[in-house]
């Protein structure tokens, strides 16, 4: 664009006029003369052939006559030099003046960017360049942005403070706002920017942003589908139609890159029921007018489909006998065609060959299609291949693991012929470490001749130090308060050094440990544990829960290991304990003896003080994948204890468990577990009841803490009267010299978004029993009794005597002091007979800590069992 002042337009109207009037003046006959010439020059005619009637007039060039450039000035500018600016243009002094190079002048400075407006001014060659610049920009301003913060978008806007001003990137930074939305599904989002403008030539930026709901999927749409249902299809697929119970899945949000993978997993689903001609035609997806959903189309084309014809095992291998490894394959001829299980058999071959040391053996399969008979024939062709053998071992990255910590983790050493079981078992052991990043494997490279190969292990070390501090509250213990401080990694040795406490309103123990796996560098692991610890044992009366015996031990283990097989361990330990058992006060008679009347007799059996000296032994079995979250695996142990090896305690305890868990695929985990024990006192000593087996909350789910098995039920008497009322009864749980546990657990899958949250629910379904112990002597007050008597005296002591008590009304001097109604007493739950319950619960890795809650129902229980259907724990760190 040109901006011509006055001057220039009154000075080209004058040209003109004048022109016009010198015509004017011309005679007809010149005039005549001029034209001929003109038509000439144009089109090369003749003299004679142009009439003087059709001679025209010449329109006048306005550029004719331009006047050359005298001078050039530039105005206005205030943070450019005039050099600067005109060093944009290609005007220069001494070019005649045109309407072409102006305008060509106007374009060049617009281009740059740093200008808000231009005019450009001729007067008599003196070309003045009039410019108002940019602003600039002092501030960005983000408003109305809630999902995305801040600091995510400020780094995709090229726009920034101090920066000129330009409406092209504003726009730009209008765009990468809106997409930085669309990825999150938010395609209704909108952004309008504003200039504020300041004194000296300053402006702030503010981007309005109307965020929007997210863009759901309504719809998907299936055509073309004969076979299979379009609920079937969607199944398969990542994507799921929105819907109020998929409210905490991010699945139902539209994603491009989602969707081009659904389009493989259908065509993954029909390749594994036989359909090997199928494809996506098309795939659409059409966003609603309101901007709020998308509706998705694919276009489908199914094809035949196809039985596997003849299978066939071709092997250039020395070692390998095709027709034996044909006949072991899972697919057979008349099978329906299974993609799946061709990919399976070509790595189950290649693990096979790699087994044998050909690390370079090459399976590939060759595909025979019979389009009429709608058989598809199969050979895999198993590549000749060099043995390979280990030409050394490379370990990279480590910064403080010494390198024989990482080196002894591996199955095989340097010269040793190659083995891809041993690689893949190497690589889950040093990933089991927990020293090194998660997605760590070990490589494979061609060695300096064809058959040496090197292992490469690029680790990537992260802190292996923790220091927690916690603090919950559970159905168990009320609040617990926990602290700790651990180096798996101590000194980069893979030694472990820990220390730990805690406490809560019926514990309190505080343990410091140390591991060493490799004693002396030998495979043979060394742990040493010193604790302390104080425990509460506990009844239930009238709904409280009323501490009945105090247990403290304190003591040490020392425990050695050594694998007997990659799988298997074996784990010799010693134990000494020195525990102190006792009593309150007001279960004490005058003359310092525990009253049975009060605590009961097998309570005034189990006080005292005594040394357990122990010795055991451990059977360790475990193939599970993750031991803190197993997906698949078999774990079990065989634990056998013996206590006699001095002390003041005898007996032998033999106890065992397994777990198995299988991944179903598509998230749901389904594990069985079962234990067992037996304990026996040696010497003719009965097993003491800080001895015995309890079970109840957390073992089995559906019965209160220790509320499964042998107990004694203390009935009150009033008026005469026998209480019916459980909450009212004094519950004493005296444990088992057997038992046995099972459950069965099933980890059902959440959309992806419930996964992000770390929300796990599942159901279950736990069964046990404890019983074994021989029937206490019970006392029984129904009448008469004489009950311990405590007296609070004026200076605040207390005086402890035998007062009776009217057996009918149970009266007492209850001003002076306290007193214990009559009662019976009933010895219940004694039975192998199993209990069951089942339920639901979740898991949730909450924002603030690891939360655990169960609703379960107890189906089957004996007499005297206590249920519980509410169950919960959390905790948080800080």
């Amino acid at each position: 664009m040109v901006r011509w002042t006055d001057g220039g337009r009154a000075s080209q109207l004058a040209a003109v006029l004048m022109g016009t009037t010198i015509l004017a003046g011309v005679p007809a006959d010149a005039l005549a003369q001029v034209a001929p010439k003109a038509s000439a020059s144009k089109t090369a005619a003749p003299k004679a052939a142009a009439p003087k009637a059709a001679t025209v007039a010449p329109v006048a060039d306005p550029d004719a006559g331009a006047v050359p450039i005298v001078t050039i000035q530039v105005k206005g500018s205030e943070r450019l030099e005039p050099q600067t600016v005109l060093s944009y243009i290609k005007m220069r002094v001494g070019q005649p003046y045109t309407k072409a190079t102006a305008d060509a002048a106007l374009k060049d400075l617009y281009s740059t960017e740093l200008f808000k407006d231009v005019q450009i001014n001729n007067d008599g060659g003196v070309v003045v360049i009039q410019v108002q610049e940019n602003p600039v920009v002092n501030r960005i301003i983000l408003e109305g942005n809630k999902r995305i913060k801040d600091d995510k978008i400020l780094p995709e806007i090229k726009v920034s403070p101090r920066q000129i001003f330009t409406r092209s990137k504003i726009r730009a930074d209008v765009a990468r706002i809106i997409e930085l939305y669309k990825r999150q599904g938010r395609y209704a989002a909108t952004v309008e920017p504003k200039m504020v403008s300041l004194d000296q030539n300053r402006v702030d930026i503010v981007f309005e942003i109307t965020e929007g709901d997210k863009s759901k999927v309504r719809q998907i749409n299936i055509i073309g589908n004969e076979h299979f249902s379009d609920g079937e299809l969607r199944g398969e697929m990542v994507t799921k139609q929105a819907r109020f119970t998929r409210l905490f899945s991010s699945g139902t949000s539209y994603d491009p890159d989602r969707m081009a993978f659904d389009q493989q997993k259908l065509r993954q689903f029909y390749l594994t029921q036989g359909y090997a001609d199928f494809r996506v035609v098309s795939a659409v997806a059409e966003l609603t007018p309101d901007k709020k959903d998308f509706i998705i189309t694919y276009v489908v084309e199914e094809g035949q489909r196809y039985k596997f014809g003849d299978v066939k095992v071709e092997s250039q291998l020395r070692d390998f006998d095709g027709e034996k490894m044909a006949k072991n394959l899972v697919m057979h001829k008349g099978d329906w065609y299974n993609a799946k299980q061709v990919e399976d058999t070509i790595e189950g071959l290649n693990e096979t060959a790699g087994a044998f040391g050909y690390a370079f053996a090459d399976v590939r399969p060759q595909y025979d299609r019979d389009k009429e008979n709608l058989t598809m024939g199969l050979t895999f062709v198993i590549q000749e291949a060099p043995r390979v053998y280990v030409e050394r071992i490379d370990i990279n990255g480590n910064t403080l693991t010494q390198d024989k910590v990482i080196r002894r983790e591996f199955r095989l050493a340097e010269g040793d012929a190659f083995n891809s079981l041993q690689v893949k078992r190497s690589t889950n052991r040093i990933k089991s470490l927990g020293y090194f990043q998660e997605k760590f494997e070990v490589e494979q490279k061609p060695g300096a001749a064809e058959d040496r190969i090197i292992l490469e292990a690029n680790v990537e070390e992260k802190p292996t130090g923790e220091l927690q501090l916690s603090a919950g509250f559970s159905s168990l213990e009320s609040f617990i308060f926990q602290a700790s401080i651990r180096q798996r990694n101590f000194r980069g040795r893979g030694q472990t050094v820990g220390l730990s406490g805690s406490l809560s309103r019926y514990s309190k123990s505080v343990e410091a440990s140390f591991v060493e796996p490799y004693l002396f560098d030998k495979n043979i692991s060394l742990g040493v544990d010193i604790y302390r610890r104080d425990y509460n044992s506990f009844n239930f009366q009238n709904s409280d829960r009323n501490t009945t015996y105090e247990q403290s031990t304190t003591g040490f283990q020392v425990r050695a290991g050594v694998p007997l097989t990659e799988y298997l361990t074996a784990v010799g330990r010693y134990t000494l304990n020195y525990d102190d058992v006792g009593l309150g006060s007001e279960y004490f008679t005058a003359d310092g003896s525990c009253d049975p009347l009060v605590a009961g007799r097998y309570l005034c059996d189990a006080i005292g003080k005594r040394l357990s000296s122990i010795v055991g032994l451990s059977l360790i079995y475990d193939t599970l994948d993750n031991r803190q979250r197993p997906t698949r695996g078999f774990t079990a142990s065989v634990n056998v204890d013996f206590a006699g090896l001095g002390g003041d305690v005898k007996y032998a305890r033999l106890r065992g468990n397994a777990s198995k868990f299988f991944n179903l695929g598509k998230g749901f985990i389904f594990s069985l577990s079962a234990e067992g024990g037996v304990i026996k006192g040696l010497a003719g000593d009965d097993v003491r009841l800080t001895d015995r087996f309890y079970l109840g909350e957390p073992q089995i789910r559906g019965f209160g803490i220790r509320g499964v098995g042998p107990r004694v039920l203390r009935k009150y008497i009033t008026d005469g009267v026998v209480s019916t009322k459980r909450s009212d009864w004094q519950d004493d749980a005296l444990g088992g010299n057997y038992y046995y546990m099972g459950r069965a657990e099933m980890e059902i899958p959440l959309g992806s978004g419930a996964r992000e949250m770390g929300l796990r629910p599942s159901i279950f379904a736990d069964i046990g029993a404890v019983w074994g112990v021989k029937e206490p002597k019970l006392t029984q007050c129904e009448t008469g009794c004489t009950p311990l008597y405590t007296q609070t005296n004026a200076d605040g002591s207390t005086t402890t005597t035998t007062s009776a008590v009217n057996s009918t009304t149970n009266q007492a001097n209850v001003a002076t002091g306290t007193f214990q109604y009559n009662f019976i007493e009933e010895f219940v739950g004694d039975t192998w007979k199993p209990r069951v319950a089942i339920g639901i619960g979740v898991n949730w890795n909450s924002p603030f800590g690891p939360f655990r809650i169960d609703f379960s129902r107890a189906l089957l229980k004996e007499d005297g069992d206590r249920s519980k259907t509410f169950t919960f724990n959390v905790g948080t760190q800080f």
